[in-house]
């Protein structure tokens, strides 16, 4: 027998706390086109839910958790706490803490430069991660490697361009300078230890909390080159100067970092001509023929 998504919520949350939880009140927050998103009232306070379809997106919220996770135990910035993870009814649900968002405290963009290089300082001897993930509503495989520009390209890129391929959402053209730059990468890159990133830190995926304090959210964690999150924080515009002066700071990017952002833009651009098409194959062809 189905129930509805109170119904699951209250008997995850029942279970947690290990006494009856009853929700009182659901108030839809949007979503998209992958989750169910809802702020949860409950005799036990309010939590923040997510939910979808287990069979079309598997494992997506249980990897989710996971990251959530590997961000908390770093303890260098917040993210919220993961009360429960679990399927039920063929719905994968995840419950996380709930975060009032407030106005950015003064100092905001200098904690979130520096908590973000403290993260980073989180190392690991391989680039990948214990298990894969999503990027977004697409698989993102976390296969271990030594070299970045490896795992860059067996891991990141080649996915992305076999997918828009096979959909037709990209010629040869396009391919055959991907080809010019994979020979190129291992020069491109700066040898530096795979870093744990956020995954997916564009101006979407971080809040104020309620102290005003930056909070991170809907990571795509892997350890992989710092500069990933830091080109990704570019992608749309870009976060206040104070933030990479205050990363810099902490912890001093290679020369020219701003200019292999493109670079590490081409992966997120490719999931974007993969969900959204669009104009995104026309912004990686520009970026590829600087190379």
């Amino acid at each position: 027998m189905q129930h509805t998504p109170k119904q699951n919520m209250q008997a995850l949350l029942s279970g947690k706390f290990k006494k009856e939880i009853f929700v009182s009140d659901i108030s839809f927050t949007g979503g998209g086109c992958i989750n169910e998103t809802a702020k949860v009232k409950t005799n036990a306070g309010t939590f923040f839910a997510k939910w979808n379809n287990a069979k079309r997106f598997p494992g997506m919220l249980e990897a989710e958790a996971k990251g959530l996770q590997l961000l908390k135990e770093a303890n260098e910035i917040k993210v919220p706490d993961v009360i429960v993870q679990k399927i039920m009814d063929d719905t994968q649900y995840l419950i996380l803490e709930s975060i009032e968002s407030t106005g950015r405290s003064k100092n905001f963009w200098n904690d979130f430069g520096k908590s973000l290089a403290k993260l980073h300082n989180h190392t690991s001897k391989h680039f990948g991660l214990e298990h894969d993930n999503y990027i977004g509503s697409l698989p993102q495989s976390n296969r271990k490697n030594k070299k970045w520009d490896e795992f860059f390209i067996l891991e990141r890129l080649e996915p992305q361009l076999k997918l828009a391929r096979d959909e037709g959402r990209i010629g040869n053209s396009v391919l055959q300078r991907f080809g010019k730059l994979f020979s190129q990468l291992d020069k491109i890159f700066p040898e530096e230890k795979p870093s744990l990133l956020h995954g997916d830190l564009w101006s979407g995926n971080y809040m104020a909390g309620s102290n005003g304090e930056p909070v991170i959210i809907d990571p795509a964690v892997y350890f992989g080159h710092r500069e990933m999150d830091l080109g990704m924080t570019k992608l749309f515009g870009g976060f206040a100067s104070g933030f990479y002066e205050a990363y810099n700071e902490e912890f001093p990017l290679e020369n020219n970092w701003q200019e292999r952002t493109d670079i590490c833009n081409l992966y997120p651009l490719m999931v974007h001509v993969n969900l959204f098409e669009g104009n995104y194959a026309m912004q990686a062809e520009s970026i590829l023929r600087k190379f």
